[in-house]
């Protein structure tokens, strides 16, 4: 149900890796919770953020989310495709990314959790 290619925060946001640079999202299990994403507020390009730090935030029918960076890093990329369909984070969450990062430090994961614990935690 969790990809195994990507790692976890407590907080239900992915992170898939590839070098030194990192694409963000948000779960299967954090969309369910929400329900109908109506709106997802963006990070601007260039900001830095540490690990745990607010970065955004999603909004559903039922509830507005805040959004925390996995790790430390600065914004190259945003998904601007969000603004005008963010129910595409209901329909593919794994898929539907949010934000890229540079990472300060790519080694940082300790923190994480890989799919299975993700899995277990959200059990």
């Amino acid at each position: 149900m969790y990809p195994t290619d990507r790692l976890y925060t407590k907080e239900h946001e992915w992170i898939m890796i590839s070098g030194s640079a990192a694409r963000v999202g948000i779960t299967d299990y954090a969309q369910g919770q929400l329900g109908d994403v109506v709106y997802v507020e963006l990070p601007e390009v260039g900001q830095q953020f540490e690990p745990g730090a607010r970065f955004g935030s999603i909004e559903s029918v039922k509830a507005v989310s805040d959004l925390y960076c996995p790790l430390a890093g600065r914004v190259t990329e945003v998904n601007t495709a969000l603004s005008t369909a963010p129910e595409t984070v209901n329909g593919d969450p794994h898929g539907s990314w949010i934000m890229v990062i540079e990472l300060a430090d790519p080694a940082g994961t300790s923190e994480l959790l890989d799919s299975a614990a993700y899995a277990e935690l959200v059990k």
